[in-house]
């Protein structure tokens, strides 16, 4: 059985799938189940993939590691999501980018997390603020309300 917002990979091809309705039964790609990704990042290389949150002017930005993660072909973060008073937001990266996304949003309580296409994701629960706002421009964040 799937749960929402997990995270399935296919071990053949790299496929990536994010479960957006609980069901029953399993994901299947290339004629074998995906692998549910759980946080790996506990001990090794967390100084390089834990998402930090930090209170802008503008809103909230998510920067990924305290020492700077890798952005090169080989070893990047795909994307980092914030969800901020259970809306979603997500910002899609590739090679090159600075491994950070700035929100433009607020909220009280705050949940980052971010996928290493070699290590999987990292995750920062339940940081508080103490003002709600929401706001929303750029296209390349999308946002979905979470339960």
């Amino acid at each position: 059985m799937t749960k929402r917002d997990e995270i399935y990979r296919c071990n053949i091809c790299g496929n990536i799938v994010e479960v957006l309705h609980e069901g029953r039964g399993t994901l299947v790609c290339c004629g074998q189940n995906m692998e549910l990704q759980t946080e790996r990042l506990k001990d090794e290389g967390k100084e390089k993939h834990v998402p930090l949150i930090q209170k802008t002017n503008v809103g909230i930005k998510v920067k990924i590691g305290s020492l700077p993660h890798p952005m090169e072909v080989r070893h990047y973060i795909e994307w980092i999501e914030l969800t901020a008073d259970g809306i979603t937001h997500k910002k899609f990266l590739k090679p090159g980018d600075a491994p950070e996304a700035e929100f433009l949003c607020n909220g009280k309580i705050l949940t980052a997390r971010a996928y290493c296409n070699i290590h999987g994701f990292g995750k920062f629960n339940d940081f508080s603020l103490h003002q709600l706002f929401y706001n929303i421009s750029s296209q390349d964040i999308y946002y979905r309300k979470a339960r």
